[in-house]
């Protein structure tokens, strides 16, 4: 009997302790899965702190991050109170069971089901509005720092006479305010009818009445509510049409205009009144328990917007403005004239009138005056990146980017020139390494040196190098060469540990290794922070590896734009950062913008859109600008450095005016130094950004009109033109250039490009904007606006009269022989003595590696005949008449060949001497050289003066023997 009674019960206690066991299990597993999670979500939380700490600027972590944290539970406690507060007010209010409908009773098992569950499921119904609400609420904290620290503009707007940061700074705030506001009083609407309908309030298909009186007075409190949001909506609205962008006969434009000040204006505010009323009815719901009156006064309400908001100010625009639209229009045009001209910091561009035709016929003076015009850059940073890859890279894992820079460095003699200057920065896509977590991350850690090259000359077609080699040597001294950050720089790197680092690496120095001493990264010597880095860049051997020791620092975010960026979130970052040698260390130059959509009657633009070009989709890491935010308001406000070693971000004030970076810098306390902390050596290589001034060109091709009723006709329109060296059909870059300008008495580093009428390729005007920081006139727009009366040629003109003259079409050809391409430069633009000199250089991409030379130069002027030479100097000496060397080669005496006494070396000279006199008489043709024959002649004359040489050296050789 024992065992009996013992054999069932042990397969069941069997069977329940693997039960427990599973259960045990899981438990486990779904602790473990939870505590993952939870370290994956501190290990993000950590990381950012630690970065932030370690490049200084903390208190831009913890300022959003509080801010965040306390919109999120101010509004997210809200939303969750009041949702739950109507759904308990609306069970409370709920009618006796008694006294229910059929229809009511057939809910009564849905009411049963949630009974005991009742509290829980409205704690998780207000937990769950609320938590939605926090985080759109946390979204806002730019909105919530701008309203809060805002200063004034000490500027007013034209129509309601209200300083220009209540648009800025206030009027987003309460927006969001009045939108939240919407989504809270709609979601207890919805949540309050759903329960005194479950309960009993409402009732839909019952016979009587449809609500209880409680039910009716609940939903008119909130409806009531909503109809007094719509009034305060309506009155925000009147000042939301000094920032409405809206379509015009002259193009999109923000503003108030005719229709808007006599019918929409008066419109709004006959509504906000109605509105108000409208509410007031719904609020006596309380006291009438009918909705019939509070019904009727929402619906003229809504036929009121329709006929007073839309009808009426349709039928001001069809019988009022249209017969009449110029002189309607004028003044409202004018005042959006001049705010988008102070916006965008164009008010104080100079337009002057320029015949665009030479002032003088002499063309000595004008060839003398050439030289001074401009220091005419003939190497392209756009193009001859392949060159300084194959003659400075050294070693597969450094690179160069696709697009180099152009700044300004002194000469031997002092003198500024115009210098193409690159980093040599470190490509882990090298063929030279060998790829493993070791040698990506502990070894190959950074780049080395930079390399610049005179813009304006080169040598056989190469740059002329004035900082080149390892270690660097040349003019621009002695300055800790390592570039730990740069654009090319994406990746992490471990360094400062055990594992040592390739510094740099030649033929004549070996391989040299280094440690990195400086203070940037963070510090791994502590197991927390090597486990949050293992986990927040998926990486575990960061927790575990050998190679990570004492002094061991993680390096990342790491590119100049990304580091601005994190640690100035408000700020807009320009596209183009560019490096200097500044008191001896290398430094990345960033340009950042501060930006506002709220700027009344300033016609707004896309900065992705209007920064675009034909460089644009080619460079590494640059754009605005392919941000696609609207803005009606920007400043260059502040000028960022990244040290190349340290990584340290410094952020400098540049305008001290503007009322946005005020804000900020209220906002966030102690992350901008005053303009007075630039060094004179930074300063000297600050320039004015180019997305700036692409900016401002888009805005002046109409905004150059300040007279309102020729900004109406349309008349003066003007385009940016496309890039006439390439097919892409974007628009050509602005260049960098030193350049004097009409009304100058020197070269000024300076910033411009050309506009042409709208639909036409004649040029209608140039533009330049001086971008030497430290002179007075740093930003003064000159715009030279030439002469509808007559037709100067266009870019696109130019570049068709190079590539269609006869004699340069065949040279061209001839450049092109074999497998080489020939490539335009920039084609450059110079005001001269009341002409345009135009000038582009033309490279040749030759043999395998393709490396583009600098070969000719094309130059024209005043509608000459343009010249293709091989040097700038020729090509100017033909243009104005000095005949100076040309393309044919000197006569070096070939003529009367030397007298030798070997007959064959007589016949190899005689056949030279033959092939030099046809060579002569394909460049005299009548119709213009033949560029075959004088090729066939140059190859001749090579096939026979090297026989000649052979055959004297085989001739002194037999005499030598003899001696012997």
């Amino acid at each position: 009997m024992p065992d009996r009674g013992q054999g069932p019960r042990g397969p069941r206690t069997g069977a329940g302790r693997p039960s427990r066991r599973v259960r045990v299990l899981i438990l486990t597993l779904g602790v473990l899965a939870v505590l993952g999670m939870a370290f994956s979500m501190f290990a993000g939380f950590w990381t950012d702190w630690l970065w932030y700490r370690s490049v200084h600027y903390s208190s831009v972590f913890t300022t959003t991050l509080w801010t965040k944290i306390g919109l999120f539970f101010v509004f997210g406690l809200l939303t969750a109170f009041v949702v739950g507060l109507n759904i308990w007010l609306a069970h409370r209010l709920r009618p006796p069971l008694s006294a229910m409908s059929m229809e009511q009773q057939n809910l009564d098992r849905y009411r049963m089901g949630l009974a005991p569950y009742k509290t829980w499921l409205l704690v998780a119904i207000s937990a769950l509005v609320g938590l939605i609400a926090g985080a759109s609420a946390a979204g806002q904290w730019r909105t919530w720092l701008m309203w809060v620290n805002g200063v004034p503009f000490h500027q007013k707007d034209p129509q309601f006479h209200l300083d220009i940061s209540f648009y800025a700074f206030e009027l987003p705030w309460y927006r969001f305010l009045l939108a939240f506001g919407f989504a809270a009083v709609i979601l207890c609407l919805i949540a309050a009818a759903f329960t005194h309908y479950l309960y009993g309030g409402l009732r839909l298909t019952s016979p009587g009445a449809r609500a209880t009186a409680a039910a009716t007075g609940h939903l008119s409190v909130l409806l009531g509510l909503f109809v007094a949001l719509k009034a305060v909506a309506y009155w925000l609205d009147r000042y939301g049409l000094a920032v409405k962008s809206s379509g015009f006969k002259a193009g999109d434009w923000t503003g108030l205009r005719y229709v808007d000040a006599n019918a929409y204006l008066p419109a709004k505010t006959i509504l906000f009144c109605i509105a108000v009323i409208c509410a007031l009815l719904f609020f006596a719901t309380l006291w009438r328990r009918t909705w019939q009156l509070s019904v009727i006064g929402f619906g003229l309400m809504v036929l009121s917007a329709v006929l007073i908001g839309g009808l009426y100010p349709a039928i001001v625009q069809k019988f009022q403005v249209q017969p009449n639209e110029q002189a309607k229009e004028a003044p409202y045009v004018q005042k959006n004239i001049a705010a988008t001209r102070k916006a965008y910091g164009i008010d104080d561009s100079q337009v002057v009138k320029y015949e665009g035709k030479p002032d003088t016929k002499d063309d000595a003076k004008l060839r003398a005056d050439a030289d001074d015009a401009a220091s005419i850059r003939i190497m392209d940073p756009n193009i001859v990146s392949p060159t300084f890859q194959q003659a400075q890279q050294v070693k597969d894992y450094y690179g160069f980017p696709a697009n180099l820079d152009v700044d300004r460095y002194p000469t031997k003699d002092g003198k500024l020139q115009d210098t193409v200057i690159g980093v040599r920065e470190l490509n882990l896509k090298g063929k030279g390494i060998k790829h493993n977590w070791i040698n990506d991350h502990f070894r190959y850690t950074h780049g080395y040196g930079v390399v610049a090259a005179k813009g304006t000359e080169a040598d056989d077609g190469e740059p002329v190098f004035t900082e080149y080699n390892l270690p660097p040597e040349g003019d621009l001294g002695s300055y800790r060469p390592q570039v730990y950050y740069g654009e090319k720089t994406t990746t992490y790197s471990i360094v400062g540990g055990p594992q040592k680092e390739i510094d740099y690496s030649t033929d004549d120095h070996g391989e040299k290794t280094t440690s990195y001493t400086g203070k940037s990264g963070v510090n791994l010597d502590n197991p927390v922070n090597r486990a949050a880095y293992a986990v927040a860049f998926n990486e575990p051997q960061i927790l575990y590896s050998g190679a990570i020791g004492k002094g061991s620092r993680i390096l990342y975010n790491r590119t100049p734009k990304e580091r601005v960026e994190a640690v100035a979130p408000w700020l807009t970052i320009d596209g183009d950062a560019y490096p200097a040698v500044v008191d001896g260390r290398i430094q990345w130059i960033v340009d950042a913008y501060t930006t506002s959509n709220g700027y009344p009657y300033s016609s707004r633009t896309t900065l992705g859109d209007t920064t675009a070009d034909s460089l644009s989709t080619g460079r590494d890491d640059r754009s605005v600008v392919a941000q696609q935010n609207q803005v009606n308001y920007i400043r260059n406000s502040v000028k960022a450095t990244v040290d190349a070693y340290t990584g340290e971000v410094r952020l400098y004030q540049w305008d001290t005016q503007d009322p946005v970076l005020k804000t900020w810098m209220k906002a966030f306390p102690g992350t901008v130094r005053p303009k007075s902390a630039i060094s004179p050596q930074l300063l000297s290589h600050l320039r004015y950004p180019q997305d700036l001034f692409k900016v401002q060109r888009e805005l002046l091709t109409r905004y150059h009109v300040t007279d309102a009723q020729t900004f109406l006709t349309g008349s003066e329109v003007w385009q940016v033109p496309a890039d006439p060296t390439n097919k892409s059909g974007d628009a050509v870059p602005p260049y960098y250039l030193s350049m004097k300008m009409p009304g100058q008495s020197k070269q000024a580093f300076s910033l411009s490009t050309t506009f042409t009428p709208a639909g036409r390729y004649s040029l209608s005007a140039f533009m330049s904007v001086d971008s030497e920081a430290d002179s007075a006139d740093y930003g003064k727009i000159r715009i030279l606006k030439l002469p509808t009366s007559q037709t100067v040629d266009g870019p696109k003109q130019v570049q068709s009269q190079f590539n269609s003259e006869q004699d340069i079409a065949a040279a061209i050809k001839l450049l092109k022989g074999g497998d080489s391409e020939v490539e335009y430069g920039n084609l450059l633009t110079v005001p001269l003595d009341g002409g345009l000199l135009y000038v582009e250089p033309v490279y040749v991409r030759g043999g395998g590696l393709k490396l583009p030379l600098q070969r000719k130069v094309l130059v024209t002027y005043a509608g000459k005949p343009p010249a293709f030479e091989n040097t700038l100097g020729e090509a100017l000496d033909k243009i104005f008449g000095k005949q100076g060397d040309t393309t044919a080669p000197p006569d070096t005496g070939a003529a009367a060949p030397p007298v030798s006494g070997d007959p064959t070396v007589r016949q190899a000279l005689a056949d030279a001497q033959k092939a030099f006199d046809a060579g002569q008489k394909a460049l005299k043709q009548p119709d213009g050289p033949d560029w075959a024959a004088y090729a066939k002649a140059q190859k001749d004359l090579k096939s026979a003066l090297e026989r000649a040489e052979k055959a004297e050296h085989q001739a002194t050789g037999k005499k030598g023997g003899n001696k012997g």
